[in-house]
């Protein structure tokens, strides 16, 4: 792990009309292959800074940078663009086209990203083939178990080889053995050096795949501790 930063909040908060801010003053840096877990009850602003971070929405006050790029002052053309080259995504719920197959579904990520179909895909059988999945190129997502679909959704936001892997409660919706087998796959993608953000209510998900804990509260970074090997 290097101590460059990917991320660099300064300052940043963010308000919406008529309810008390949703990020108050934060200050937060990740460096390169970190692995950070953002905790917090709902309404703590853990989502609200997921979302600056993607550039999927924007600090009514300070900073937002990712892999040197000021991610608060792009318009939605460039904070697409931006997406697409420099983070990947995954999602409590998948967020997987259910009329593609998988190999599909994952090489789709490189074609949107100007990626050739016939690079894009055989970047998708590798990802699949590293990820253990490679057996259901040619399923469809409904046929697969829930720990299965996170592991496709996870070789989509890999697909374009993001700078940093950002992930929204990536187990809240699995049972306890799919779960478990998501953790194993973050706790691997860190080993191999990836810089990931994950928010999430799983303490356990925390406690296992992550370097450092960043707990909020009301808007604010109530603590941020090393979490000891």
């Amino acid at each position: 792990m290097t101590t460059t930063p990917v991320i660099e909040l300064s300052g940043v908060s963010r308000h919406y009309e008529g309810a008390r801010a949703a990020l108050d003053d934060v200050t937060l840096s990740v460096r390169a292959g970190e692995s950070v877990a953002v905790l917090g009850p709902s309404g703590s602003g853990k989502s609200t800074l997921l979302y600056l971070v993607a550039g999927l929405d924007r600090p009514t006050a300070g900073t937002v940078t990712v892999g040197g790029v000021r991610v608060d002052l792009l318009n939605e053309a460039a904070s697409a663009r931006y997406r697409r080259g420099t983070i990947g995504m995954v999602f409590q719920f998948f967020n997987l086209l259910d009329d593609l197959t998988v190999a599909d579904n994952v090489a789709l990520a490189g074609e949107l990203a100007g990626v050739s179909r016939g690079e894009a895909r055989r970047r998708a059988a590798e990802l699949l083939e590293a990820l253990g999945i490679d057996r259901h190129a040619k399923a469809h997502p409904a046929r697969l178990s829930g720990g299965e679909r996170q592991r496709v959704a996870v070789a989509r936001a890999l697909m374009n080889r993001p700078t940093l892997l950002l992930a929204d409660e990536p187990t809240g919706a699995l049972d306890s053995a799919s779960g478990e087998d998501v953790k194993e796959l973050f706790r691997e993608l860190h080993e191999d050096g990836q810089t990931i953000l994950i928010v999430t209510h799983d303490l356990k998900l925390a406690e296992d795949c992550a370097t450092r804990t960043v707990r909020m509260r009301d808007g604010r970074v109530a603590s941020d501790t090393a979490v000891l090997a």
